[in-house]
Formats: C-alpha cells, structure tokens, sequence
C-alpha cells in the first residue's frame, strides 16, 4: 500500500500541514504552560498576601469579625482552632466548614498547596499564628478558573491548531496548485507531441524562474529534436537515392549480360560492376565513418605536429596544384591521427577537384588555436550555400556538383571529426575560389 502521494501538489501539501501541526503544536503548548504558570503564580500570590494579612491581625490584635473581605468573596478566609473548630472568617466562608483538614507542622508554619475534589479546584495558602502546640492556623483559599481544571483551554488551543493547519494547508494547495499550473501545461503540450509532428512548442511562462526555464529548455530541445529528425529524415532520403543509382546500373549491367550473353562485352560489363561496386563501398565507407564518429568519444588520442601531419600528406600526393605557403612548427593539437588524416584528405580532394592551376595550404596558430587553411583558385561557393556544402549528399547548382567524382559525404565528415575534436571547419572569404578553415585547440 503506497502511503506517500504520487502528486508533488498533494505531497507539498501534506509537508506544510505536518509542519504547521508541529509549530502551531509547539507554540500551543508553549501557550498553555504559560497561561497555566501564570495563572497558577497570580492566583497563589492574591492568596498568600490575603493569608499574610490576616494573620498579621491576629497575631497584633487587629483584626475583626467578621474578617474584612476586600476581594468581593473571591478569596475565602478562615481563621481555625485546633480541632478544627472555625473562629473567624470573612462573610463568604461563614458557616462552612475548615477549608482544608491539613494542618501545618510546627517546624513549617507557611504552606500552599492546591486541592482538588467534587466541586473543583482551590489554591489554598495555610499560616500558622505560632510554634505553640495550640496554635490557630489561618487559611485563605482562592477557587481555580473552570479552563485550567477541565481541560478547556487545551480543548480551544487544539482547536486553534487545527484550524490553523487546515490553513496553512489550503493555502499551500492554492498556492502549489497555481505554481504548477504552467507545468502540467507544458506536460499535457507534450503528451499530444508526435514523432511525425515536431512542429508543436510547448508554451513558455514569463520570468526567469525555474519553471520558465524548463519550458525554455524544453522548447529548445524539441529544436533540436525536430532538426535531428529532418536531418535523420532528409539524410534516409538522400542515402536511399544515392544507393539506388549504383545498384540500379549494376543490376541493369548484370541482368543485360544475363539476357543477351553473345552481345555483351563481358569486360566491360565487369569493369562497369567494379566501377558501381566502388561507388557503393565508397558510399557504404563514409556512412559507416560518420556513424562511428557520431557516438562521441576519441580513442587512441597523441600529441599531433599538424605542419608535419600536412606536409606529409603533400609529399604522398606529389601533386603539382599543391603549395604549402605558411608551415608554423608550433601548430601542435591533440588528437586520433587517422581521423585527422581523412579530415585533411577530404579537404584536399575538395580543393583538387575544383582547382584550376592552384591550391595554397597553410598552417599557423592563433591565440590559443591551430589553424589549418585551405584555398583553391577555382570557381568559388557562393555565399548561401556555404553551410550547405557540408551536408551529406549535398548537391549544389553549380559548377561545385558532385559531376567530378566522390560520395557527397566528404565535407560532411571533415566538419564530424573537426566538432569531434573540438573544433571548427567553416568556409571564409577569399579573392578567388573557396577557402576552407579549419580551427583546432591547440594540445
């Protein structure tokens, strides 16, 4: 049986009542002692000056019968021989018998006490005139307020405590209730979200407090979310495309060397299925690097030279477009050596591809970062599509298309490993042709 409730409303809730029971409670209880010592000291004190008084006249021969009664019958006095026989008394105790059968030693001729039988409750004050065997004892009795002998200031006091709780706790429901009010809004918004439909936003409360924070966070995640699915969505689409094509032609190539046999140059049949069959690896290669890069984490990471990591790439590619025009010896980053060679492989092959007679590399360092630039001279990426160009299977409307070769994913990769390193690739502006910046922290 679950005794803890599941709301944070009604949990809220019950914690303030709990508590209000256990302060209201204590105050209670510190209320009640005080109002009982301070009655109990009020009463005993009228009662021990009306006894003083009293007995101070008979002793020096002063007082008279019936004894002066200045509390309006309030305070009973009696003054009582041994044996219990009543002498004087002030007119509300005439006629009564001795107001208490306790008589005082000879050794403690004052005490007080309270006693209590069927009609209440009475602080009784007891003096006696003297040490002799035979001495009269004066008492004065003063009855206890109805409240402090049956129970009724702890009944109100409990009463009071109560309803104070009860309080407390309304208003505690009223106030947690109007507090979550925005989040059961932002829960019941993003019940009704969908995979397919992404487009929603759950709504934002004013304020900087944390519930607006959430649904900030909240929004901005579903951003994300709904950027990650259209990429996922648009990259299924593309993949699906691209594949299709060397898989159609290999398959037309096969099935037309099945079907007509004495007419197919089996040759060039084989060399054209190779040919697919590449493109396929090549496609297949790049997806596989881009998912692997994607899960996070660099194993396998060294103190990488990135002037050396370059000018060996140039030397192993003998190409004459290549010129290295700026090798700084302290552009030193930490890294996975294979990734930052396909980074710079890709970037090379782009700047080859679209050069027209040349391609300047460059490596420095900046405040705090390495920097890798390269630039080709040939016809340039126009400005809006320079973000496109590092989308998987992007293809551009102009003489930037994929017409000369590669999978469409190479670019793609070099900003995955570039991020995954904890830097940037972007493309800046340059006189002629495209200019391709890489920027990584320096190790």
């Amino acid at each position: 049986m679950r005794l803890r409730p599941r709301s944070i409303r009604a949990r809220d809730t019950l914690v303030a009542a709990v508590l209000a029971v256990l302060v209201f409670g204590g105050v209670a209880v510190a209320l009640d002692l005080g109002i009982r010592n301070g009655t109990k000291a009020r009463i005993l004190q009228e009662t021990q000056l009306a006894a003083r008084r009293a007995s101070a006249g008979e002793r020096d021969g002063t007082l008279t019968s019936p004894i002066p009664d200045d509390s309006g019958g309030r305070i009973l006095i009696q003054l009582v021989a041994p044996g219990g026989r009543v002498r004087n008394s002030t007119p509300a105790a005439a006629g009564r018998p001795p107001l208490s059968t306790r008589w005082p030693p000879a050794h403690e001729r004052v005490q007080d006490w309270v006693e209590c039988d069927d009609d209440g409750c009475e602080t009784i004050e007891a003096i006696r005139l003297t040490t002799a065997p035979d001495s009269a004892v004066v008492y004065a009795a003063k009855p206890m307020p109805a409240f402090m002998v049956s129970g009724l200031l702890e009944a109100l006091l409990s009463v009071a405590v109560l309803i104070l709780s009860a309080l407390v706790a309304w208003v505690t429901w009223r106030v947690v209730g109007r507090t979550l009010r925005p989040v059961e809004a932002i829960r019941a918004q993003l019940a009704e979200i969908s995979g397919s439909d992404l487009s929603r936003r759950v709504p934002e409360p004013c304020g900087e407090g944390e519930i607006a924070e959430l649904a900030r966070t909240a929004n901005q995640t579903l951003d994300r979310l709904e950027r990650a699915v259209e990429r996922q969505r648009q990259f299924a689409s593309d993949a699906s495309h691209e594949l299709r094509t060397p898989i159609a032609g290999l398959r037309a190539n096969l099935e037309d060397a099945a079907m007509h046999p004495d007419d197919t140059d089996l040759n060039d049949t084989v060399r054209s299925a190779l040919r697919d069959t590449d493109r396929l690896e090549s496609i297949v290669t790049d997806l596989l690097l881009l998912a692997r890069i994607g899960t996070g984490g660099l194993t396998a990471q060294e103190e990488i030279d990135l002037a050396a990591l370059v000018g060996a790439e140039v030397r192993q590619r003998g190409s004459s477009l290549l010129s290295c025009t700026r090798m700084d010896p302290d552009a030193t980053v930490r890294g996975v050596r294979m990734q930052l060679v396909r980074l710079l492989g890709n970037l090379l092959d782009n700047a080859e591809r679209y050069a027209d007679e040349r391609v300047e590399i460059e490596v420095f360092t900046e405040e705090s970062q390495a920097i890798l630039r390269v630039t080709d001279d040939g016809a340039g990426i126009d400005p809006r599509d320079r973000e496109r160009v590092f989308e998987r299977f992007t293809r551009l409307d102009s003489a930037r298309s994929r017409g000369a070769g590669g999978t469409g994913l190479g670019l793609a990769i070099a900003r995955e490993i570039a991020q995954a390193h904890g830097g940037v690739l972007d493309l800046e502006d340059s006189a002629r042709g495209a200019r391709f910046v890489l920027r990584l922290p320096l190790g």
